[in-house]
């Protein structure tokens, strides 16, 4: 198990690398439209289609998003759509969490694989857009989630239950708790403090997300930092909820020892549209 999570870990490396730091932002943009409509196809699976109309779900994303960039919609600015996804995943999260597992099956299917699809729609142009800010500006929105999820994964096994009584989400995720959530949190704030200084100290030509924010304020660095710490922990166990209501531990084997495609990038759905308004608001 081990070695295929390494070998496919360094797969994907190969390719991601080479795409993100190409001078061109187009084939780092290729390359996340190709994965994410690998989500749309796991996302039909996740809500009980068959193999032929889970694979239309994924052209369709596919077509959606390639539409969109022969537009022109990823050098275009659109704080409105950003804004809309951003209070819809704010909304629509803590509802869907509210209902819980039971509560996703009484949503109608045509609904859930609508507003699915559109999710990964809207955080493919988040992650092509933010490519085209800089390599800068967009690790620093990346990196935030895998962060907050490894600091998460730490502070829980070591502090898990010793503070608090109650998990953060028994019935959809089991094994997150509080204190998890605390030092995800935490985690993100000391890495955005040390991004800033670096940013700084190296005069970076395209300043990362959490140099614009320290910029107008360390107050509003903090509290944006905490707030998209949240959304990824939103992020995360909604795709649960619907793993756990579809009977399924992974979306997919699509990615051999690391699951599927929205196991790897569910806390990035929320996160990319909502640092791409935050980004517009403070400029």
């Amino acid at each position: 198990m081990l070695k295929t999570r390494i070998i496919t870990a360094l797969v994907m490396l190969a390719i991601l690398l080479p795409a993100l730091f190409w001078p061109s932002p187009y084939p780092f943009a290729a390359v996340v439209l190709v994965l994410l409509a690998g989500g749309a196809w796991e996302w039909g699976r996740l809500n009980g289609l068959t193999m032929g109309a889970s694979v239309a779900v994924g052209v369709i994303c596919l077509v959606l998003c390639g539409a969109s960039w022969m537009a022109g919609l990823i050098e275009k600015p659109l704080g409105l759509l950003w804004a809309i996804a951003g209070a819809l995943w704010v909304i629509g999260g803590a509802l869907l969490l509210r209902m819980g597992v039971a509560g996703w099956p009484r949503i109608p299917r045509a609904l859930r694989l609508v507003l699915g699809v559109l999710a990964l729609w809207v955080a493919w142009l988040a992650a092509a857009q933010a490519r085209f800010i800089g390599i800068n500006f967009l690790l620093s929105v990346l990196v935030l989630v895998w962060v907050a999820d490894i600091a998460a994964y730490a502070a829980g096994r070591t502090f898990g239950l010793k503070f608090t009584k109650n998990k953060l989400a028994p019935a959809i995720s089991p094994g997150k708790s509080w204190e998890g959530a605390w030092g995800g949190t935490l985690g993100v704030l000391v890495l955005g403090v040390c991004w800033v200084l670096a940013d700084r100290s190296l005069d970076a030509a395209v300043p990362s997300l959490y140099t614009r924010l320290a910029t107008v304020g360390w107050w509003l660095f903090a509290i944006a930092a905490v707030f998209l710490t949240a959304m990824s922990v939103v992020g995360d166990l909604t795709e649960s909820l619907v793993k756990r209501s579809a009977g399924m531990k992974d979306s997919s084997n699509l990615l051999p020892g690391h699951g599927g495609v929205l196991d790897r990038v569910d806390a990035l759905l929320p996160t990319l549209p909502l640092a791409m308004f935050i980004a517009g608001i403070v400029g």
